[in-house]
């Protein structure tokens, strides 16, 4: 059976994003800050889907070397890794000229670095397997930041450019990467910033139409974005249902 790793499992796009892969078959390697939180969408999973092998790892991917642990700590347990979905995220809502350096560092160790490693970290692993896809969530700030996410949209940049690196190196091993940029998502980090007289739910997509996108991606109906960062926000969704 296939294996995903996916970061931020336990809430908003990274959990809807592991009902989702479960419910295709796909082994699991969970991973997020909070343990308590790992343990319950681990138990969810085992109810639900029998058949599936759910490991979880609790980890901060803002400490410089996590990433590279993590997939030492998949490769533990599963003979291979296919998917790699890099999902979590550190979002500080900061005006300019109000950062601090612990801020915008950790921005980038989370957003930009922890990804990075885990990308170097899996690529040997996927060349001799014969291929996999990497999997990036984004943000739309990057093309259009709103203000305060100074570090938040910058640091994102970086998976963006990722996915343009991962289909030029990876096309000889049969190696795919995406970026999935997407506008707001109804997830309690969104709530944690702005309340619904800013961004109203009618104007987010849900964390399981966010989600979709990316298994999209994950499962090969996405390839021939390969390479790409794909813009998605809730009026791309209802032209695509359209």
């Amino acid at each position: 059976m296939a294996t995903a790793i996916i970061t931020g499992a336990t809430s908003g796009i990274g959990r809807a994003t592991a009902m989702q892969m479960a419910s295709r078959g796909y082994d699991l390697h969970l991973s997020a800050r909070h343990r308590c939180a790992l343990v319950e969408v681990k138990c969810e999973i085992d109810k639900r889907y029998e058949s599936v092998k759910v490991r979880t790892c609790q980890i901060d991917l803002a400490r410089s070397g996590v990433g590279t642990r993590l997939i030492e700590d998949a490769l533990s347990t599963f003979e291979s890794i296919d998917i790699l979905i890099n999902n979590a995220g550190f979002a500080p809502l900061t005006p300019i000229g109000q950062y601090d350096h612990f801020t915008i560092e950790q921005a980038f160790r989370v957003n930009a670095l922890g990804p990075a490693e885990m990308i170097n970290a899996v690529w040997p692993v996927m060349c001799e397997n014969g291929g996999g896809r990497i999997v990036n969530v984004s943000t739309l700030g990057t093309r259009d930041p709103f203000p305060g996410f100074f570090a938040y949209a910058a640091s994102k940049c970086a998976v963006n450019s990722f996915a343009r690196s991962i289909a030029s190196e990876g096309s000889e091993f049969g190696i795919r990467g995406f970026a999935v940029a997407f506008g707001a998502v109804e997830t309690p980090l969104l709530r944690s910033l702005f309340d619904e007289t800013m961004i109203p739910t009618s104007a987010a997509l849900s964390a399981d139409e966010a989600a979709a996108v990316v298994v999209e991606c994950a499962c090969g109906a996405r390839d021939h974005e390969n390479g790409s960062t794909i813009w998605f926000t809730k009026e791309a969704l209802e032209v695509e249902t359209a």
